[in-house]
């Protein structure tokens, strides 16, 4: 080939960016998944949303926990840029506070939102719409038989029942320790016939065998349904809210500002679409009916209009 021509196909591919030391810069949004289906369903949710409508490309990472997650989020090097948590998991497990910290007149996500972001630089979006706090529950035939509607209806019946729960939740040290079983039942005044600790994989499957009445959940936990639990409600409010919240690293938004400069309005597109009904949904259809994250997650945001069909 004559070395004219040869110049001017390598020209035109350097030009074209073929050879990858030439090549448009890649933007790239980096997420863990999380250890369990509603963190997963979120996270999806934003891979889905932000490259059906930006150039960027969303990469899932391995499972990791919520306080791991944190960590890479606010590191030097970050490895992550983007999480779903919660209003009251950074209170008490990122920033080391409680509910006494927050001051009066003051709503926890305000107080957590302006705490997160002097402290570590993290912005709070708007909360998702979830509230998936800690509750009690008991199967419906326990309620049924002892009238309970509220935990404070435990109080004088408490002494016939027995009490399970994951390891976790009884132990007195660890992020959030207020919010374990010893100061739960001093606040209520509760004493239960006996405790049962269980792996917290085996947790539904003891409460349905009958091997305790009383255990502690999640509000939006899709196995509450399946194992035919109420929920109680919590009328002295003990436990804290637990807002559903995007926490994006600051810096990102710079980032990718060639790219994408609306980028944080369209993270703000999930703000409020949810509730704890229609997470119990998405998570029951994961966890119990088996449907994939992906295919809940994209049926989700097409019901919202939020992507096309």
């Amino acid at each position: 080939m004559p070395k004219r021509i040869l110049s001017v196909l390598i020209a035109a591919a350097l030009s074209a960016g073929i050879f990858t030391g030439c090549s448009s810069p890649q933007y790239e949004i980096e997420l863990y998944d999380g250890n369990y289906s509603e963190v997963q369903l979120v996270h999806k949710m934003v891979e889905l949303l932000v490259e059906d409508r930006t150039d960027i490309e969303v990469t899932i990472k391995d499972q990791m926990s919520s306080v791991l997650m944190f960590r890479e989020l606010t590191r030097e090097d970050p490895s992550c840029d983007i999480m779903c948590s919660y209003d009251g998991s950074v209170l008490t497990t990122h920033l080391k506070q409680g509910p006494p910290d927050v001051p009066e007149g003051v709503t926890l996500f305000d107080y957590v939102s302006e705490q997160v972001y002097d402290k570590h630089g993290i912005i709070m979006l708007d909360p998702l719409g979830i509230n998936n706090t800690y509750c009690i529950a008991v199967p419906e035939s326990v309620a049924e038989e002892y009238s309970l509607e509220t935990i404070s209806d435990l109080v004088p019946v408490a002494g016939e029942l027995t009490f399970g729960a994951e390891h976790e939740f009884f132990a007195a040290e660890g992020t959030a320790g207020t919010m374990k079983f010893g100061p739960f039942t001093e606040f209520y005044g509760l004493n239960f016939k006996e405790t049962f600790p269980v792996d917290i994989s085996l947790k539904y499957t003891a409460i349905e065998n009958g091997n305790f009445q009383v255990t502690e959940v999640y509000t939006t936990d899709g196995l509450n349904r399946k194992a035919n639990l109420k929920v109680l409600e919590d009328d002295r409010n003990f436990f804290p809210e637990y807002n559903g919240s995007l926490l994006v690293r600051e810096e990102l938004f710079e980032e990718m500002a060639d790219v994408a400069p609306d980028l944080r309005e369209i993270l703000g597109l999930l703000s409020g679409t949810m509730d704890n009904e229609k997470m119990t949904d998405m998570t029951y259809a994961v966890d119990v009916e088996g449907r994939t994250v992906d295919e809940v997650a994209r049926e989700f945001l097409v019901e919202n209009g939020l992507l096309d069909a």
